[in-house]
């Protein structure tokens, strides 16, 4: 290992680690970077050097990080992102966002319904700055944010630790999706009977048990769950051509409804609203890309 000095370092190497771990590839790093691969490659070299670590192994998919690597991670996008911040800090209006991207964790319902909208409003607001959608939910977004793999998250909860701060959305609720074709002419809403009697698909985790499953339990009755599956994208794919409903939040069985013609119907099993919060470390605030982002997810609800 070299002397730790980091008068003797040059911190262009930095920007090479960060991208390699990004990006898994020092191909793609490369052109991330606009430099040659062999660059990239003495880079590595370099930095191997450094931490006394071999840094990325490569494997069948591309160069792996250590453990070592994923230590430094979040350590040297700090310090690189303290860099960008005293840039913005000169000219804070300038709106140069290149070369920048802020990772947002969400599930996919709320991908689908606020993606495309939040997509339009960075792209006025923040120009060259790209988002970054990584899935998540509420009993991992707390972790998540701490190990810095996203940046903000929206969920349902979850963000109770002291370094992260957090701002109440609104509150959701639910509502039924269903293939028109299986729709008497006319028909704008379903009894109780004629829910519990269809088929459904179950939006889940784990599998088995939601909580249209819990609510039924309480007035003692069941539903027949023909399929599960962990995505709300699939739901189009798997109602199309059957009687099957989907019972999932408002703002995904809408913005679905829209984009793909399936019915959209009131649950007529009442079920518990849930809060919808965004969350942030709370010392992602100095970073004005990340600002901008924030603002505009509050700005959308």
């Amino acid at each position: 290992m070299s002397q730790m000095n980091i008068a003797n370092m040059d911190l262009n190497l930095l920007k090479v680690f960060e991208a390699l771990h990004d990006e898994a590839s020092a191909s793609r790093a490369a052109l991330r970077l606009g430099v040659t691969q062999s660059a990239v490659s003495a880079a590595l070299r370099r930095l191997r050097e450094l931490y006394g670590d071999q840094l990325f192994v490569r494997t069948g998919r591309g160069l792996a990080p250590t453990l070592r690597a994923d230590q430094l991670k979040p350590v040297i996008t700090d310090a690189l992102n303290k860099c960008r911040q005293s840039l913005a800090m000169v000219d804070p209006l300038q709106n140069d966002y290149e070369g920048r991207s802020v990772a947002v964790g969400l599930s996919d319902d709320f991908e689908i319904a606020l993606g495309r909208r939040l997509m339009a409003l960075i792209e006025t607001r923040a120009p060259k700055l790209r988002l970054i959608f990584r899935q998540t939910h509420s009993q991992i977004v707390a972790r998540a944010l701490m190990e810095r793999t996203i940046d903000l998250a929206i969920a349902s909860g979850g963000f109770a630790d002291r370094l992260l701060s957090r701002h109440v959305l609104g509150e959701g609720g639910y509502l039924c999706l269903v293939d028109p074709a299986s729709l008497r002419e006319g028909q704008h809403d379903l009894t109780l009977k004629a829910f519990v009697e269809r088929e459904h698909i179950l939006i889940s985790s784990g599998g088995f048990i939601g909580i249209v499953d819990e609510s039924l339990a309480n007035l003692g009755l069941t539903r027949k769950v023909c399929a599960s599956t962990t995505h709300f994208a699939a739901l189009p794919y798997l109602l199309k051509g059957t009687n099957a409903l989907a019972t999932v939040p408002s703002h995904a069985a809408e913005a679905i409804a829209t984009l793909t013609g399936l019915a959209l119907l009131p649950c007529p099993l009442p079920l518990p609203r849930y809060p919808i919060e965004l969350g942030w470390r709370t010392s992602a605030l100095l970073d004005p890309a990340v600002i901008k982002v924030r603002d505009a997810i509050a700005e959308l609800f």
